[in-house]
C-alpha cells in the first residue's frame, strides 16, 4: 500500500517581526518528496537557499519533523546520522547543516523557523543542542496538528499572525520538552502504531485510506487494531477517517465559495448525493443549511460547539485539486 501525500505547502515572512513570548516565527511549511525526486525543491527565497551537497548556514533556529520515510543529516558538530521517520531536528543559527531523504524512499518533512531570546532556553529544556539536534519522539498526532495549524494560520495571513504563531511554536516546544523528558518508546509499541496510523489518515485526507489495508501495513489484524484504536481515541478507525472528513467539509462551507459537488469531490466521497446523505447523518443539516446556519452564528458572534473540535487541525486542499476544479467550472 503506497499512500499519496500531500500538497508541498511553505510560507515565509518577510521583514522584522517583534517577539512574543520571546519568540517569533519566520517560515513554515511541509514538503513531500517521493523517491527519486530532486531535493531539495527549488524556489526558495535567497535565505533559504540549500544545496544538499553544500549544505548551507541559517541565520535562524527551524525544527524540522519526518513523519515518512528517512534520510540523513549532517552539522558542523555531528558527522552524518541517519534521520528516520519520527525523528525531531533543531537547526541552529550559525551551524552549518545538510540534510536529504533517501532516494529510495523520500519523506515527508514538516518545518517552521523562528528566532527569539526564548528560544535556546526551551532547547536546553528539550536537551537539544549543536552537538545533539536530533530528538527520537516517534509518532506524535499532536505535534502534526500543530504543524499543520501553523501553515494555516500563516496561509490566512489575517491580523495579529505573529502573535498567533508564536503560541503555536511555545506549544511545540513546550511538547518537545515533555517528550525528551517522558516518552520512552519503541517504534513498534501500540501506541505508536495508533499515531502513526492517525497521522496517515490526516496526510492522506483528501485520498481514501482503506482501514483493513492500514491495520496489515501496521502489522495487526483489522479486530484488534480496531479494538485498540477506538480504546484510544474513542473512535472506530473508519469512523475516525470519516469524523476528519466531516470536520475538513464544515470548514470548506463556511470559509470558501466551493460548492457542495466540489466540496465532495475534494474529499473523495462517491457521489454529491453520498457526501449529502453523510453531512446530513453526521451534523443534522444538509450542507447548504450548514453553511447558512453557521455563516449566520458567526455574523451575530455566536459560538458553536461540536465534538469534531477536538479533532487535529487538517491541510488544506491540494493546489492540483483547486486548479482541476477552476478548470472544470470555465468549461
Amino acid at each position: 500500500m503506497n499512500y499519496n501525500n500531500l500538497e508541498n505547502s511553505v510560507k515565509y515572512f518577510s521583514g522584522a517581526h517583534d517577539a512574543h513570548f520571546g519568540l517569533c516565527v519566520d517560515a513554515v511549511g511541509f514538503q513531500s518528496v517521493k523517491s527519486g525526486e530532486h531535493y531539495p525543491l527549488r524556489n526558495h527565497p535567497s535565505g533559504y537557499f540549500f544545496n544538499a551537497g553544500k549544505g548551507r548556514i541559517l541565520q535562524e533556529y527551524q525544527l524540522l519533523y519526518i513523519t515518512k520515510g528517512g534520510g540523513t543529516f549532517a552539522s558542523a558538530h555531528l558527522s552524518t546520522q541517519p534521520l528516520e521517520k519520527g525523528s525531531l531536528v533543531c537547526l541552529f543559527p550559525d551551524e552549518w547543516h545538510t540534510y536529504s531523504p533517501n532516494e529510495k524512499t523520500g519523506w515527508n518533512e514538516y518545518y517552521i523557523g523562528f528566532n527569539g531570546s526564548a528560544a535556546l532556553s526551551y532547547l536546553d529544556e528539550a536537551g537539544m543542542s549543536p552537538a545533539r539536534p536530533i530528538l527520537k519522539v516517534g509518532f506524535n498526532a499532536e505535534l502534526v496538528r500543530l504543524f499543520q495549524e501553523a501553515i494555516e494560520v500563516g496561509k490566512a495571513d489575517k491580523n495579529a499572525v505573529q502573535e498567533r504563531l508564536c503560541g503555536i511554536i511555545v506549544h511545540m516546544l513546550g511538547l518537545s520538552c515533555y517528550l525528551s523528558h517522558n516518552n520512552v518508546f519503541e517504534e513498534d509499541n501500540i501506541s505508536q502504531k495508533i499515531e502513526r496510523a492517525k497521522i496517515i489518515m490526516i496526510e492522506n485526507l483528501y485520498k481514501e485510506v482503506d482501514v483493513e489495508e492500514l491495520a496489515a501495513k501496521l502489522n495487526l489484524s483489522y479486530s484488534w487494531f480496531r479494538k485498540l484504536f477506538k480504546e484510544h481515541t474513542g473512535y472506530a478507525p473508519a469512523k475516525y477517517y470519516q469524523e476528519l472528513k466531516i470536520k475538513k467539509a464544515e470548514d470548506l462551507l463556511v470559509h470558501t465559495s466551493f460548492s457542495v459537488k466540489e466540496v465532495a469531490y475534494m474529499l473523495n466521497y462517491k457521489s454529491s448525493e453520498h457526501f449529502f446523505a453523510i453531512f446530513k447523518k453526521k451534523t443534522g443539516y444538509t450542507p447548504l443549511e450548514y453553511r447558512a446556519h453557521i455563516r449566520g452564528c458567526e455574523s451575530d458572534k455566536s459560538t458553536r460547539g461540536s465534538r469534531r473540535d477536538t479533532l487535529p487541525a487538517l491541510p488544506a486542499p491540494p493546489k492540483e485539486l483547486i486548479d482541476e476544479l477552476f478548470i472544470d467550472r470555465h468549461h
